[in-house]
């Protein structure tokens, strides 16, 4: 149960990366109130927690659905962790965890961020919809690791919401160089994971079985 918690909290954490959403929503709201900041916050991670927790209930009967195995699953789901892991160590945006350039752009003529781009791709990107999909299916139906899976993704947008209504602050603390030291560090963790659903997977698709 423990090692779900850690693995959940982990990949959630380097997933949604609430310190680089932080940030990047302080720059949006730069010229904002406090209180709009506050509705912005709020809004966005309500959204967002809305958003995963569809993909947490209904995205392993999907996968059944769509004729998905969980071994399937596993490896593309650690493919795709490892490329945001890696661009997390190098510092490079795809757009699997932050914005895009275009989205970015996008975004500084909207008035309203709430829901694109703080709730998606933000905080509710593709990388992290495919990680709720990924860790819940893992649990194979045992309703209590699939509680602490779900328990692990709201702890962390409770942490990415405080992140947000500091975002100020955390940024003039941390400075450009302490947030890239953050992101660099969960990257490692997270190719780290990657490799290991990349093996589980190998390993129960039965390809090299005798």
């Amino acid at each position: 149960m423990i090692e779900t918690a850690a693995i959940a909290f982990t990949t959630f954490f380097a997933t949604i990366a609430p310190i680089d959403a932080a940030a990047i929503f302080a720059a949006l709201t730069v010229d904002n109130s406090r209180r709009e900041r506050w509705i912005f916050a709020v809004r966005g991670t309500i959204i967002a927690a809305i958003i995963l927790l569809v993909f947490a209930i209904v995205g392993e009967a999907l996968l059944h659905r769509l004729g998905i195995s969980l071994a399937a699953l596993r490896t593309a789901g650690g493919v795709l962790l490892m490329l945001m892991g890696i661009d997390m160590v190098f510092g490079r945006s795809s757009g699997a965890v932050s914005t895009t350039r275009a989205e970015q752009e996008e975004a500084e003529q909207r008035q309203d961020i709430s829901v694109f781009p703080l709730a998606t791709p933000l905080l509710a990107g593709p990388g992290t919809m495919g990680a709720v999909i990924l860790l819940t299916a893992n649990t194979q139906g045992h309703l209590e690791q699939r509680l602490v899976v779900i328990s692990m993704l709201l702890a962390v947008l409770l942490i990415a919401f405080v992140a947000l209504l500091s975002s100020m602050q955390i940024q003039r603390l941390l400075g450009i160089t302490g947030l890239r030291v953050v992101s660099r560090v969960f990257g490692v963790l997270l190719c780290s994971l990657a490799v290991q659903f990349i093996f589980d997977g190998i390993r129960a698709s039965g390809l090299f079985s005798a």
